[in-house]
């Protein structure tokens, strides 16, 4: 019964030996807080994201899966350059279909042109 007294009292004083030592931090002080894992590789905010880019990405884990804010951001990013993308298509389209309507109303007007 006294060894297991003993064995108790020297496990218990080991516990708060270490554990004064991590919190209160021994010689160099307590520990540091460990910065929030956040994403490495961002979509570059310089340049349109190209696909190589969209490939490379990679989220880091947090306690649930992804990090929201960093998920958030990348889809943000991709989908405003996506309505600018379908946007710039779209006037492109119209660009194109009025120029195809000025030469099909030019070629009604004038005729064919003799060949040379």
């Amino acid at each position: 019964m006294v060894m297991f007294l003993f064995l108790v009292v020297a496990l218990a004083v080991v516990v708060a030996a270490v554990t004064l030592a991590v919190v209160g931090g021994g010689e160099h002080g307590p520990l540091p807080e460990a910065a929030p894992e956040r994403l490495h590789d961002p979509l570059p905010p310089d340049r349109p994201v190209a696909r190589a880019d969209v490939d490379s990405l990679r989220f880091p884990l947090a306690a649930r899966g992804y990090r929201m804010a960093d998920v958030d951001d990348a889809l943000g990013r991709l989908a405003a350059e996506l309505a600018e993308r379908d946007a710039r298509i779209a006037d492109l389209e119209s660009a194109l279909a009025g120029a195809r309507a000025a030469a099909r109303a030019s070629m009604e007007k004038h005729g064919p042109e003799e060949e040379r």
